[in-house]
């Protein structure tokens, strides 16, 4: 059992066992000795080998830059399987009904979809969010953060997540595609809700919160895409519904999943990059003055803010076809995870890793993932940080963390629950 520096089955505290005659790793997921800072780990099990199977989940994960690169392009992988063989021919059981309204929309998703049905949802939504027509959000952006932090500046302490770093992505996303942004309070509780549905060892508590929400979240949407239908607007579900009536196939339950693909990613990750660089930021040490002494250097900060620690830590692909990868013999039906945040601190492909630095030279990180399942909104998201950033630092000089960050249950997304600051 692998345990630094003692090697019996606990790194500093940590929820981990290691074997490294078999590369089988048990680590406590749901354990806040893990997801508040779950990199030591990974880097332990590193310095024995780049892949392990991670026991809880059945499956086996790479940690490194490289075997995720490949692995994310290469396409005896992919997000679905039952396209390639039947749930019998795998032993997958089927979906509980009770389940499926949540399963069914979520089955629709892009971000769940292989060619050619995603390209087809794909290209009807990419021309919102290419990197022309996000560029127009700036001015947006910047008069959000100021009204934002007119309301807490006098106030010399705030907890910033609920304050700054939630409102702009959902106001942001919610104004892009055109639903009511007075609702945010509902849109975030929805989202919550259904994202836990990914998280590990979830209960029937979750589940059953997670089918409500998504039953809610339809039926919310049927209300406005109907209202569009009658009036449409200057936004993107009024072009998604001219693409579904002009014959690109998108059905109204595609538009539907889509549409809460977008809120729910267009916020939920973006909430969770900008605490989480927040608190990087200020944890470096480094000079706000420095950071932010040009656009050029933002949009540094934003990069290094992504890659040291990401919102998204865990993607999943299925094997397609019986294959060896990297010596592993791997079945149809397979399942293999990529660890964005621990290949984001892969020594091979940056320096010093564990260590915060905007300046370092550029190289391709994995917060957005990759290959054709790379973040749609990238552009976006990395505009929301180049422009919210600066203008918090500036606005409020001597910001500081004010009490211990904690972050959130959940290892895939790994967000803040809270980041009380001061100035």
């Amino acid at each position: 059992m692998l345990d630094h520096p003692n090697r019996e089955g606990r790194l500093s505290g940590q929820p981990f066992r290691f074997d490294p005659a078999t590369r089988h790793a048990s680590i406590e997921a749901r354990d806040p000795a893990f997801y508040l800072d779950p990199y030591p780990v990974f880097e332990a099990i590193r310095s024995e080998t780049p892949q392990f199977y991670w026991e809880e989940y059945g499956l086996w994960c790479f940690l490194g830059a490289a075997d995720l690169q490949a692995l994310f392009r290469d396409k005896r992988f992919g997000r679905e399987i039952l396209h390639v063989a039947t749930r019998e021919e795998l032993g997958i059981p089927e979906t509980p009904e009770r389940l499926k309204p949540f399963t069914d929309i979520d089955a629709l998703s892009m971000l769940d979809r292989e060619p050619p049905a995603h390209t087809r949802l794909r290209g009807l939504v990419n021309r919102a969010f290419v990197s022309r027509q996000v560029e127009k959000l700036r001015p947006r952006i910047a008069a959000l953060a100021h009204d934002l932090i007119d309301r807490f500046a006098s106030q010399g302490e705030v907890e910033l997540i609920e304050a700054f770093a939630t409102p702009i992505p959902v106001t942001v996303i919610a104004e892009l595609l055109g639903v009511p942004v007075e609702r945010a309070p509902d849109l975030l509780d929805w989202s919550h809700k259904m994202v836990a549905m990914y998280q590990f060892d979830r209960t029937r508590a979750v589940e059953d919160a997670a089918v409500a929400a998504a039953e809610a979240f339809v039926a919310f949407l049927k209300e406005i895409i109907a209202e569009r239908r009658r009036a449409p607007a200057d936004d993107l579900l009024t072009t998604l519904i001219a693409a579904e009536e002009a014959g690109e196939r998108l059905t109204e339950d595609e538009l539907i999943a889509t549409c809460i693909l977008l809120l729910n990613a267009g916020h939920e990750a973006t909430v969770h990059a900008i605490g989480n660089g927040v608190k990087s930021i200020l944890e470096s040490g480094l000079g706000p003055s420095a950071l932010f002494a040009s656009e050029k250097t933002a949009e540094a900060v934003a990069e290094e803010c992504l890659r040291f620690d990401p919102p998204l830590h865990f993607f999943s692909r299925y094997v397609l076809e019986d294959l060896d990868y990297a010596g592993l013999a791997l079945k149809k039906g397979d399942r293999v995870g990529l660890l964005l945040g621990a290949a984001n601190r892969d020594p091979a492909r940056f320096a010093d890793p564990a260590r915060f630095d905007p300046f370092r030279p550029p190289a391709t990180h994995f917060a957005f993932g990759g290959g054709i399942h790379f973040c749609v909104g990238a552009p976006l998201a990395r505009l929301e940080l180049e422009v919210a950033l600066p203008i918090l630092f500036e606005r409020l000089p001597g910001l500081r963390i004010a009490s211990p960050p904690l972050y959130r249950d959940s290892y895939h997304f790994h967000g803040l629950a809270a980041l009380n600051v001061a100035w």
